[in-house]
């Protein structure tokens, strides 16, 4: 994947400081990517493998991609507050984005596991192109419903979130699931497919 190298810094957020890394692409920047990382209190952090994979397949595709700590976590300042400060967390990461980057491109909110949850709650108050879910937290969380064009991936042997509440939930939406046959919930040895899956349904891939 060519990317220029990965800056990280700790921006003004809304419970002291807030740790954020940007994965900016080759070229200028065609979109912004939000990348949202698993259970703070389960040892969830930016440097998750899965959220790292997000930032790299956006990076790739021509996004800037900006991950955050969740407060509590890393260089992140605050305590956990069950998702409703994690999504003020990554409201502040997205103004940040914003900011430096410009109000004009189109943002897609990627997450993981937990991440995936708050990122559901972001989607509520931001306009956004499309929502990326993997390893969706429903059942552990209220995870809303979402629109029809909405990502979702699943590793079909999840020892932490069930394939079967997935589909519970993705059912009445009648909403697409793509799953990873022989999968876990974290991916291991098959992060570079999770890569090539999100990049070929992308619709802005580059």
């Amino acid at each position: 994947m060519s990317a220029r190298a990965v800056e990280r810094l700790v921006i003004a957020g809304p419970a002291g400081g807030l740790e954020v890394a940007v994965n900016l692409p080759a070229g200028e920047p065609t979109g912004l990517a939000l990348v949202a990382h698993p259970h703070p209190l389960q040892g969830g952090s930016l440097d998750n493998k899965v959220a790292q994979t997000l930032a790299k397949t956006f990076a790739a595709i021509g996004y800037a991609a900006v991950r955050f700590n969740f407060r509590g976590v890393g260089k992140s300042e605050g305590r956990f507050d069950e998702g409703a400060g994690e999504t003020e967390d990554a409201l502040a990461a997205l103004a940040f984005a914003r900011e430096r980057f410009g109000d004009a491109l189109p943002l897609a909110l990627a997450g993981f596991s937990f991440g995936s949850y708050v990122q559901t709650r972001v989607a509520a108050r931001v306009a956004f192109e499309r929502l990326v879910l993997v390893g969706a937290a429903v059942g552990r969380f209220e995870v809303a419903d979402v629109p029809p064009e909405t990502i979702v991936i699943h590793g079909e042997e999840d020892d932490v979130v069930a394939l079967a509440d997935v589909l519970a939930w993705a059912r009445p939406q009648a909403l697409p699931v793509v799953v990873f046959p022989g999968c876990g919930h974290f991916f291991h040895g098959r992060l570079v497919q999770l890569q090539q899956v999100i990049t070929a349904l992308y619709p802005r891939q580059r």
